[in-house]
């Protein structure tokens, strides 16, 4: 019996941790990336307003604002609904989920301000003459905007990875390629994209027929495709 027990703890510890290990992969990306992005904000907003002696937002206010962003991404990519336009043009999930995580960070910022009215009052009352009369505003919405914009810029990054998938991204965007590798790659995308519309224009019975056109050209895109991903073992491993 207390094998068992112990057995059965360590079997919930275990999913407990492989789900905090989850969590942690899928918030650390939008994290480091706002994290870089508000510093830079930071950064450059200190050089122009230098010479005036005005005060600015500090590094730590950016890196808490990133901190914050990260777990609003966490929670709204737990919705549903954020995978309503997941089979629309590109472009639409890319901009529905940058206002969805733009909507969530709004709303964490706003609930941040009120936990440190009542901290500061003491009292939950008078949250909105406070936001009215002595909250900044400007300070707020010009976050907000940059918050946008870099919404923009993430949810086009990440949309982008799904679509290639297997890293295949950051791949193209890290690793050092000859002209040739980088001539098989667009014939890759195009093989790829030859190889949707193949199977959306001919019915399934066209395709397996060897005697059709159809099959002749879909064994040929793969063929391309498996020559392709040969040549680029080989270059990695070389």
């Amino acid at each position: 019996m207390a094998s068992t027990s112990l057995a059965a703890q360590d079997s919930r510890l275990h999913r407990v941790l492989r789900h905090l290990g989850h969590e942690i992969r899928h918030v650390l990306p939008p994290t480091l990336f706002f994290l870089v992005g508000f510093n830079l904000i930071v950064f450059t907003q200190n050089l122009v307003l230098s010479e005036y002696l005005a005060r600015s937002i500090n590094f730590l206010v950016a890196t808490t604002a990133a901190l914050v962003v990260g777990k609003a991404v966490l929670v709204a990519d737990k919705m549903p609904f954020l995978r309503r336009f997941d089979h629309a043009p590109l472009i639409l999930p890319i901009l529905f989920k940058t206002f969805v995580y733009w909507a969530f960070v709004f709303i964490a910022r706003l609930l941040e301000a009120f936990i440190h009215h009542v901290v500061d009052s003491g009292q939950i009352g008078g949250f909105g003459a406070a936001l009215a009369e002595q909250f900044s505003w400007h300070r707020f919405l010009f976050i907000q905007i940059w918050i946008l914009v870099l919404f923009l810029i993430y949810t086009t990054g990440a949309e982008l990875n799904a679509l290639f998938g297997d890293g295949e991204l950051a791949r193209i965007l890290f690793r050092h390629r000859s002209s040739d590798l980088k001539q098989t790659r667009r014939q890759r995308i195009r093989a790829l994209v030859r190889l949707s519309h193949l199977t959306e224009d001919q019915p399934t019975s066209a395709l397996r027929d060897p005697a059709t056109p159809a099959h002749r050209e879909l064994v040929g895109l793969i063929e391309q495709l498996a020559q392709d991903a040969g040549r680029r073992g080989k270059a990695a491993r070389g």
